[in-house]
């Protein structure tokens, strides 16, 4: 299988979503289909052995939209200069349009008014001058329609096609008002003098300027639901500095090539990712991973593009360039996430799909009715014109997507990447947090606190027989072992037949002696007897630190003790999570006593210890069996499998192998106070998209039943069609507006 996003052109409701869509779906060869109307894309996954991605495209372009790849290179730039192209069109149209509706409402309303008299040209008078009046609103009103052509033309075909959408809704209305218009007024030529009184031009012209207004503030809205895209693209550098046998040229970003050795000097960005080979500086990596204190970076280390050099000079190695870099993937990370769909969508969508048809329905049969019951033409032509236009499923299509675009954007904003809708969805509805203990409540990088020789052996003995072992271990606390042997100054010696003993330890022989070195389970099981270090094990326990029991030739000698620090933030992350109301449970491969005393200084409810790697998926799926929802917090690497099994994975990394693939929400920066910061943006989003829910079916609810005249029915007042297409526009901007609203999130 194969995937692939496009960006769509021309859809103008939810409708026209679920058009893309059904056609789409209906193609052999098309697994699935996600169609995002605030994003203007549509995320396609096909099998291209049985369908070529330009038989896609053909079937959306014969829909009548434009498509474009949004995997080119250049296609994230196109997008936005279309987009603000529409965006000057629109603005364009709408000033035309207002320019003639407005003089067009005023002839048609002054001499109406008999409240106040407003002024008005003689010859101009309606009751004296019937045709030249009915002709100067005709005049007025057909700039109008040339402006807004485009209602007509998607309008009728998706009509055509029996897809009818919005356009088509305000198609059929301001038709049936321009025709019957046009009707009385060849009735005026003809003598009928009070056929006057029967224009509906400024109906028809007024509606599609403010359908255009609402366009616009609704087209201007959703660029600004992309401001997050923006700002990373724009971080990166366009130029970088390349040495060329000993000189330096200024280059193309495009045209580094990996390996390329390039100098960045104090105040300029780096341009790829790749290590430092020369120099000393401090990075601020803050557009990374939110971190706002720079980071101190030397030979060896690594660097990463669009981040900021503060102070120093330094050449680097290319090593990842394009679209490899770390900011490349975090930006198609939130571009994904910001067309994907979360589950509450799918009311909206299985809606807006039957929506346009039953409105055209209600409309005919509220017409036909009042016509039967009232025998008044303009009456009931007024009643299917006004339900038609207030019916309008825009605000539906864009309450969820909008609010996903803007949240999972201030994610991003705050380090939090967040991969899709349904990951966003589900946040909220954790109520148990799974924390992993090395790197994500502690520091990741033990060190050695103890060593306590038994049965005679010397404490340097101890560590450097232990460090020799474990120099062919790649577990932290084997490594911890290393460091503090070398930080003493203890050479090492030759180890030979290592092995590496899953979940428990290691085995290694030094100078013909045979070392274990691992926990408790590891010892016992090979049957070495520990009683005379119980006292040891006991305190070391409770100080919440790591023993490596360690044994020469099947006999006890000694313990050599570890901790790793826990980190500043993990007891305020986790008391933030209880005031949440959010369990915080512990799991990890360390025994009981240690990982009490590590859960006791961070304040953690319930421990789960001593589980081997590949049982920590099993805890998981108990804690979600006795029917919790559960978030698993993990490096994303080594518990991979716990976090594809919890309902919520996030990793929490240093934003670069960041984990993407195993994790839901990558944390870029190592905070744990950043899960409770997703947890309450997830909730914060959601509450958005359920208040633009109930304003979307609460408008039309209200709205399509005051437009049929229901409350005409009981002697209250008939619904004006201009009105009608003011409340339709409303509601679409109000929904962007409200959902823009998240913009002001703080973490």
């Amino acid at each position: 299988m194969d995937s692939q996003v496009l960006n769509i052109r021309g859809m103008t409701c939810a409708a026209c979503s679920q058009r893309v869509e059904r056609v789409v779906r209906k193609l052999d060869g098309v697994e699935s289909v996600s169609v995002n109307l605030a994003a203007e894309k549509a995320a396609v996954v096909y099998n291209p052995q049985i369908i070529r991605l330009s038989a896609i495209k053909d079937a959306i372009e014969n829909a009548g939209y434009k498509v474009a790849d949004a995997s080119r290179p250049d296609a994230a730039d196109a997008d936005r200069a279309a987009k603000q192209k529409d965006i000057r069109i629109l603005r364009t149209k709408f000033i035309i349009a207002a320019v003639f509706a407005l003089p067009l409402l005023y002839v048609a309303m002054a001499p109406m008014v008999t409240v106040v008299r407003l002024p008005f040209p003689g010859g101009l008078d309606p009751m004296k001058y019937p045709l030249i009046y009915a002709l100067l609103e005709l005049a007025l009103t057909l700039p109008v329609i040339g402006v807004g052509y485009k209602f007509y033309t998607v309008g009728f075909k998706a009509l055509w096609q029996r897809s009818p959408n919005m356009d088509s809704l305000i198609a059929i209305g301001t038709t049936a008002a321009v025709l019957f218009s046009m009707w009385n007024t060849w009735q005026i030529a003809g003598g009928r003098f009070g056929a006057v009184d029967s224009l509906y031009y400024e109906t028809a012209g007024v509606i599609i300027a403010l359908i255009l207004l609402g366009k616009t503030l609704e087209a201007v809205s959703k660029g600004r639901t992309g401001e997050a895209i923006k700002k990373l693209m724009g971080l990166a550098p366009k130029t970088a500095i390349v040495l060329i046998d000993g000189a330096e040229k200024e280059i193309p970003i495009n045209d580094v090539a990996i390996g390329d050795v390039l100098v960045v000097k104090p105040g300029a960005k780096i341009p790829v990712d790749g290590t430092v080979l020369d120099g000393h500086t401090a990075i601020d990596e803050s557009m990374l991973t939110g971190e706002s204190m720079p980071v101190d970076k030397k030979a060896g280390d690594q660097v990463y593009a669009a981040s900021l050099n503060t102070n120093g000079t330094i050449q680097f190695r290319a090593e990842k360039i394009g679209s490899d870099t770390a900011l490349a993937q975090i930006i198609k990370l939130v571009e994904d996430a910001q067309g994907s769909k979360a589950p509450i969508a799918q009311m909206a969508d299985i809606v807006s799909g039957i929506f346009v048809p039953i409105v055209c329905v209600i409309a005919v049969v509220a017409g036909i009715a009042w016509y039967i019951g009232t025998r008044d033409l303009e009456f009931a032509l007024t009643i299917f014109i006004s339900v038609l236009v207030i019916a309008c499923p825009c605000a539906l299509g864009l309450a969820t997507p909008t609010a996903i675009m803007v949240g999972t954007g201030k994610g991003a904003e705050n380090g939090i990447l967040i991969k899709g809708g349904e990951a966003l969805e589900m946040a909220h509805k954790i109520n148990t947090v799974v924390l992993d203990k090395t790197g994500t409540i502690t520091e990741g990088k033990p060190t050695v606190t103890d060593v306590l020789p038994l049965g005679g052996v010397r404490a340097d003995d101890l560590l450097q027989m232990t460090a020799s072992a474990e120099k062919g271990s790649e577990h932290p606390l084997g490594q911890a072992i290393v460091r503090g042997a070398e930080d003493k100054g203890i050479p090492l010696l030759g180890a030979e037949d290592f092995k590496a003993i899953t979940g428990r330890g290691i085995e290694a022989k030094i100078n013909g002696v045979t070392v274990l070195a691992g926990n408790r389970k590891l010892i016992d099981e090979s049957g070495i007897s520990l009683s005379a270090s119980e006292q040891d094990n006991d305190r070391l326990a409770e100080e919440g630190k790591t023993p490596m029991y360690v044994a020469f030739d099947g006999k006890a000698a000694g313990i050599v003790a570890v901790s790793d620090v826990v980190k500043a933030s993990s007891r305020s992350a986790v008391e933030k999570l209880h005031r949440m109301g959010i369990e915080v449970a512990m799991i990890t491969g360390d025994n009981k006593k240690t990982a009490a005393a590590i859960a006791r200084q961070v304040g953690i409810d319930r421990v789960l210890a001593e589980v081997l790697p590949q049982d920590k998926s099993n805890e998981v799926k108990k804690l979600q069996d006795g029917g919790r929802k559960v978030a698993m917090v993990g490096d994303g690497i080594n518990d991979a499998p716990a976090l594809a099994q919890a309902d919520l994975g996030i990793a929490i990394g240093s934003g670069t192998d960041v984990a993407m693939e195993s994790a839901d929400i990558v944390l870029m920066r190592s905070d744990l106070m950043d899960v409770p910061t997703a947890v309450y943006l997830s909730k914060k989003t959601i509450v958005n998209i359920k208040q633009n829910l109930f304003w979307a079916f609460g408008y039309n609810v209200i709205g399509i039943p005051i437009a049929a005249g229901l409350l005409h029915l009981f002697g209250g007042p008939l619904l004006n069609p201009i009105f009608a297409a003011a409340a339709m526009s409303l509601s679409s901007v109000s929904v962007l507006t409200n959902a823009l609203r998240l913009k002001g999130f703080k973490a």
